[in-house]
């Protein structure tokens, strides 16, 4: 890292003292850079594309993660509730996504510091400065970026804002069920038998399931969840079947390693070992899909396997292939991506899945975070690209540097410390990665 490196990087004017830090995102990342900006007494907005605050968590809300309450907790936010008498959780339990929702984000979003800020219902479309597209450069660095954004209702609007954190996430952003990566083939005529990673099988979309041959798609912890919700849901409603769909010869699992202090993940892939063993699973090795047909009522998945064309027919496909970043939005921002994992070129060696288990990730702040755009950041699980070992932790500990860089406090901003769970050795294939911590 360079002296330039560890410069300031958010031009000093006072137009920009005046404008607000746009936050994108309302979950736990995004609200925890909120609240490190209010310790800091910088003025921000965040804006939510869901009509309510950590949208996604709640669509997997029934899904308990494996990481507990001690982990998930952002200490700045931390101190802001605790000045209000909130206590946190049985630290070493790990709750639902519900829980984490209801005890912990839910009571920061109301803080009328961060409260006050929040904007739901607004999606946002592009990403900007001021009067420049990415092309030009002459006094780019102090130049406002400008923020435009769709609401509910279908109303356009911009905002202006003296930095950007992206804490968008990916969940919204499923990887294609295909091996190569591109759309499926015939994806609009099965879309209604498409369902997204991690659904409700024993409640809100159980009806969905029941009584159908149900085909999982993907290696990781998200199709190892569901995978076991549709066993349960099997011997309670007749006529239920559970196959499972991967591209490589064996299947991408948890550690089951004891020194692993994620318990929960460390016993998942036993449990779908055994379910496969017992002939619960149907697992369907070595296929890669290249198109999809509808069969009458049924779906027909077409693909390779041991070098034939082969056809798999069910009737609901939920696609658990894992998550890619959303840069649409980002197309006149300058970024400096790496070519692999889509993550910010500094921080992929860190993180690199093929390498790096959830708890062998190096501590990293601003520095590895920063774009050629100067006063943008990407972070949270989107700075992670398509590399599936993300914990709360990690993303806390970038915002905090991210916070204390935007403040011009250095000497805090550089100081990244990281204390993460000790973990087995996490495998994962990028194309059929589930969410090795998520």
């Amino acid at each position: 890292m360079t002296l330039l490196d560890l410069t300031p990087r958010v031009a000093v004017s006072d137009r920009l003292a005046t404008l607000p830090v746009v936050i994108i995102g309302a979950g736990p990342v995004g609200l925890a850079a909120a609240a490190n900006l209010v310790e800091r007494g910088i003025d921000f907005v965040v804006l939510e594309a869901g009509e309510t605050v950590a949208a996604s968590v709640r669509a997997w809300g029934h899904t308990r993660l494996f990481s507990p309450w001690k982990h998930l907790v952002d200490p700045a936010s931390r101190r802001l509730l605790e000045a209000r008498g909130w206590e946190l959780p049985s630290p070493d339990r790990a709750p639902t996504g519900a829980e984490l929702v209801d005890l912990y984000v839910d009571p920061l979003a109301q803080l009328e510091e961060i409260a006050s800020s929040i904007r739901t219902g607004v999606h946002v479309t592009a990403v900007s400065r001021e009067g420049m597209d990415r092309t030009r450069s002459r006094g780019r660095d102090a130049t406002p970026f400008v923020i435009r954004t769709r609401d509910t209702e279908g109303n356009v609007a911009e905002i202006v804002a003296r930095a950007v954190i992206d804490a968008s996430g990916t969940y919204s952003s499923p990887n294609s069920l295909t091996s190569s990566g591109l759309e499926l083939l015939g994806l609009g005529e099965i879309a209604g038998h498409v369902m997204p990673a991690l659904p409700d099988v024993l409640g809100r979309d159980r009806a969905h399931f029941a009584g159908k041959h149900v085909t999982v798609v993907g290696a990781g912890h998200s199709a190892a969840n569901t995978l076991l919700g549709l066993v349960s849901l099997a011997r309670e409603e007749k006529g239920t079947t559970v196959s499972w769909l991967i591209r490589n010869a064996q299947a991408v699992r948890v550690s089951s390693s004891p020194d692993d202090e994620l318990v929960g993940r460390a016993h998942l892939g036993a449990r779908v070992d055994r379910a496969v063993d017992r002939g619960d699973i149907n697992l369907v090795d070595g296929f890669e899909i290249i198109r999809a047909n509808r069969a009458g009522a049924a779906v027909e998945l077409i693909g390779q396997r041991d070098g034939e064309m082969v056809t798999h027919t069910t009737d609901i496909v939920v696609n658990a292939t894992g998550f890619r970043p959303d840069l649409d939005m980002l197309r006149e921002i300058r970024l400096e991506l790496d070519d692999i994992v889509e993550a910010p070129k500094r921080l992929a060696p860190l993180i690199d899945p093929n390498v790096h288990s959830c708890g062998t990730v190096e501590p990293h702040g601003f520095g590895e975070l920063t774009h050629p755009e100067r006063g943008f950041f990407i972070v949270g699980m989107k700075s992670y690209g398509r590399a599936p070992t993300f914990l709360l932790t990690t993303g806390y500990e970038q915002v905090r540097s991210v916070t204390a860089w935007l403040a011009g406090d250095m000497a805090a901003a550089t100081q990244v410390e990281l204390v993460l769970p000790a973990t087995g050795v996490c495998s994962t294939d990028l194309g059929a990665a589930g969410g090795c911590c998520s």
